[in-house]
């Protein structure tokens, strides 16, 4: 399937994330998946087919199922981007707890 959505405007969505976690446990079908959130099957697969098509999740087929399971690979795309600014930020806060230490011994 083709990617036509951004990854970030998917997870952006809470149901969407929850629907990441639930399926970082285990593999699930729709209709298990739509219990866990108490709405119809038909507004979950439209969250599901957003997810697919970013490729955040997988499908299988099981029998007459389908199942869902999340596409390791992409999740961990999204995190390699997302360790870029982390790396960014404990280098500021790196420099601002040597700054304020400075400015404590300064003041002592």
């Amino acid at each position: 399937m083709e990617t036509r959505r951004d990854v970030f405007q998917a997870i952006a969505d809470p149901t969407r994330r929850a629907i990441l976690l639930l399926l970082a446990s285990q593999a699930m079908a729709p209709n298990a998946i739509a219990e866990e959130f108490h709405t119809s099957r038909q507004a979950v697969s439209k969250h599901i087919q957003i997810l697919t098509e970013c490729d955040l999740l997988k499908q299988e087929q099981r029998g007459r199922e389908i199942y869902y399971h999340i596409n390791g690979n992409k999740i961990q795309e999204v995190d390699q981007w997302i360790a870029q600014f982390k790396s960014i930020l404990e280098t500021q806060f790196n420099q601002l707890d040597k700054v304020l230490l400075s400015m404590k011994k300064q003041n002592k």
